[in-house]
């Protein structure tokens, strides 16, 4: 049986600021309502297929869990990498976990953050490698390129007529990410397609190919799952044993050692998001050439990407061509068109800085539901807070704040210390500094409150929890 293994790693920093370390970019709605991990998770449910297994990080487990929840679609598990160490650990992971669960097992591997437009296609592809892969083979998946892009692998073919094949056909060798002058030798020759990273092998095989090439990842990697940890429907794994795997990408640990490769043409219309152009070619565009989300207005722009993620901020491009303009509540990009491969660096520079936002966004995401700061100032911060039906915040306690709940919808259950009641709309509460206190929801709706907090130090370290539904630490 085919198993989907879908990693969710990477930060994703040159489509900031909609992606950023809390909400990375495969979680984000790029496109449409769903977002790109939504969308390979309903493309690793083909007929045939296992529940798709998936390999992700600390600070996004429940962004997982609460998207697939969405599609109503529960994985075979979610592995926790204790830290990120790059797609080889991750990918052996999977593979020790798959091969306790069936020693047969084929995997399907691919990352969370690209987009397959053509599903149709896309499963014919990994039919026709299927035999292949069960006779021993690595089967990556080629792309045909549209030209000599700097930003992927590629992947040299012996015969230019093999880059049409509806079979895998014999690799002969990976060349990681070239210069301009390379790629364009590249693709003059005809004998190269990029790579996808996507692959197709058995557990067995890719375990046996560590065993061989990288020991001291499996040694690692090995002692880390030998003791796993079932926690509220994610699996753990030894941070310490973890820690001691190189961390290195499969292409440089394993493909680019192995023998027994093998490539699949697949013309899928596949599309790597990697940077705010790459969105723009793919979302639809006006006359001009303009694309708009939310709300925005282009008055004599072409060639534009205008994008407003805040409510109440109207984003207006005036004479503007080819250019980007992306605005959430707290951070805004202006930026040419060209110079999307760029953000990145700026994201870099932010984080020298020390600049929060080059990290985290207004909203942040928490298992129980989200807040949002409205306001911040010398010894005062306004926050605005949603708890979802059902969840609950810790038992928790302040060390330098006070807080002032004020409900704005629904019903929410407080507890002070020993004393536990209902406030309901336009009701409030007081929270002195060092007293317990939790906050839950027990109905049907969602709960929404503004939040006031003073006192000298406001940051999210200031938290000491008593008791926790998520199993988090004491502090953050």
């Amino acid at each position: 049986m085919i198993h989907p293994v879908i990693l969710c790693g990477g930060a994703g920093t040159r489509l900031w600021p909609s992606s950023r370390r809390s909400l990375p970019k495969q979680f984000a709605p790029l496109l449409g309502e769903q977002s790109l991990f939504q969308k390979a998770c309903l493309l690793a449910a083909a007929p045939g297929h296992a529940p798709p297994l998936i390999v992700t990080g600390e600070d996004v487990r429940f962004i997982v869990k609460e998207q697939l929840a969405e599609l109503a679609l529960p994985p075979a598990a979610i592995l926790i990498e204790p830290e990120a160490r790059s797609t080889a650990p991750a990918v052996l992971l999977a593979a020790l976990h798959l091969q306790r669960v069936d020693p047969d097992a084929v995997m399907l591997v691919f990352p969370s953050d690209q987009l397959i437009r053509d599903s149709t296609a896309f499963r014919a592809a990994v039919a026709a490698a299927l035999a292949a892969a069960q006779a021993g083979s690595f089967v990556t998946f080629g792309i045909e390129p549209t030209g000599p892009d700097t930003g992927f692998g590629y992947l040299e073919l012996a015969d230019p007529a093999a880059r049409t094949a509806n079979t895998p056909q014999p690799l002969q060798r990976f060349v990681e990410k070239p210069d301009a002058a390379t790629a364009a030798g590249f693709i003059a020759t005809g004998r190269y397609l990029w790579n996808a990273g996507i692959f197709l092998f058995t557990a067995t095989a890719i375990i046996d190919a560590f065993a061989r090439y990288a020991p001291d990842i499996l040694a690692a990697v090995r002692k880390a799952s030998a003791a796993t940890e079932a926690d509220l429907g994610f699996t753990r794994f030894n941070r310490s044993e973890w820690a001691r795997a190189p961390a290195i990408s499969i292409d440089y640990a394993i493909m680019e050692k192995a023998g027994n490769l093998a490539v699949m043409p697949c013309q899928a219309g596949w599309v790597d998001l990697g940077d705010w152009a790459r969105v723009w070619a793919e979302m639809a565009r006006d006359a001009a050439g303009n694309v708009l989300t939310g709300p925005a207005t282009a008055i004599d722009c072409t060639g534009s990407l205008l994008r407003s993620e805040a409510a109440g901020l109207h984003v207006v491009g005036l004479g503007l061509a080819d250019m980007l303009v992306v605005a959430t509540a707290d951070a805004v990009l202006v930026a040419p068109r060209a110079a999307s491969p760029q953000v990145g660096q700026v994201v870099a520079r932010l984080q020298q800085a020390g600049i929060a936002q080059a990290a985290s966004g207004a909203r942040e995401l928490r298992p129980w539901g989200w807040f949002e700061r409205i306001a911040t100032g010398t010894g005062f911060q306004v926050k605005r807070i949603m708890v979802k039906p059902g969840e609950s915040m810790s038992l928790q306690s302040h060390t330098q704040r006070a807080e002032h709940w004020v409900v704005v919808a629904g019903t929410a259950t407080m507890q002070l210390g020993d004393d536990v009641r209902e406030l309901h709309a336009n009701q409030s509460a007081y929270i002195p500094v060092g007293a317990r206190h939790r906050l839950s929801n027990r109905g049907t709706e969602p709960v929404l409150l503004i939040e006031v907090q003073t006192g000298p130090y406001l940051g999210e370290d200031d938290i000491v929890r008593y008791e926790d539904q998520y199993s988090r630490p004491g502090r953050p």
